[in-house]
């Protein structure tokens, strides 16, 4: 495996000046977006199929162990505040349960059938099951997509190792390719900025096609707190033209939330009409102000 392969780049880092050896660390992290890019094909692929799953009420597990368990959980808690999705449309299945979360459970990334398990009890066919490991072979997560698999549920791998086992089991196969670490064997380091990477992408591109963003605003943020509540009054006072003292009264009278707001103000109805609006369009906000406008 070539993440756990000593990097020749960096075989004399212990001997060097704290300031070159950060350069070191930092060159070896421009590989990273290359190695991405790379992969955006397969990118593409899973976020079509996610978003075609969700849009028949399926969700989305990540699943993984670890530091790749770990991230995976990072962008799943993201989803409902920034995107205003249910808690339970994405979920993260993590070797050694929540405990893993904040300590190392050892052993529990070798534990096949607890992956198995997790998604046969929790999955179903209209879900979608990501398995992220770096190294590709972590048995947790090819437990956990042959389960996936059996039950007819659609399948993406996550690696930066290739060729690998969990590649072999998912219908979308995501390979990024870094090479070996800065000190060896730590996946933590441009693998775990690796699957970062990936999954800013899978989750926000996936909910721009699902219409939770109109332009790069956020149109379905949840204004849970004064910030986000400024940043909501913005986001309508933007696209229905108003100012923020308008934006805050229509969106008191949306109980804060922008899409209804907006549709209020561009298309001159009240609050219930403009979430009837969006109701009938599936939550596409633009084709809602294009019907208005037409």
């Amino acid at each position: 495996m070539l993440t756990e392969q000593p990097n020749p780049r960096t075989a004399n880092i212990d001997q060097l000046p704290t300031l070159e050896m950060l350069r070191v660390i930092n060159e070896e992290d421009t590989r990273v977006a290359e190695a991405v890019s790379q992969a955006l094909p397969a990118i593409a692929e899973a976020v079509e199929l996610m978003a075609e799953r969700i849009r028949n009420g399926g969700r989305v597990f990540y699943v993984g162990a670890g530091t790749s368990g770990r991230i995976a959980l990072q962008d799943a808690v993201e989803w409902p505040p920034t995107f205003g999705t249910p808690p339970d449309l994405v979920q993260t299945l993590i070797a050694g349960g929540a405990e893993a979360i904040v300590q190392s459970v050892e052993g529990a990334e070798d534990d096949r059938d607890a992956g198995y398990r997790a998604v046969k009890e929790h999955a179903n066919a209209r879900d979608v099951v990501i398995g992220v490991a770096a190294s590709g072979r972590t048995p947790y997560v090819i437990g956990a997509l042959e389960a996936a698999n059996e039950i007819g549920a659609a399948t993406v791998a996550i690696t930066c190792n290739d060729p690998a086992p969990i590649l072999d089991l998912a219908q979308v196969k995501i390979a990024a390719v870094t090479g070996p670490e800065v000190i060896a064997g730590s996946t933590r380091l441009k693998a775990g900025t690796t699957q970062k990477m990936i999954f800013n992408m899978l989750s926000t591109a996936t909910m721009i096609r699902l219409g939770k963003v109109y332009g790069n605003l956020m149109v379905d943020v949840v204004a849970s707190n004064q910030k986000l509540r400024q940043r909501a009054c913005r986001v309508v006072a933007q696209i229905a033209g108003v100012d923020e003292d308008e934006a805050q009264r229509l969106l008191e009278q949306t109980g804060w939330r922008a899409k209804p707001a907006i549709v209020m103000a561009r298309c001159g109805v009240d609050a219930d009409e403009a979430r009837a609006r969006l109701e009938r369009a599936e939550g596409m906000l633009r084709r809602v102000l294009e019907a208005c406008a037409g």
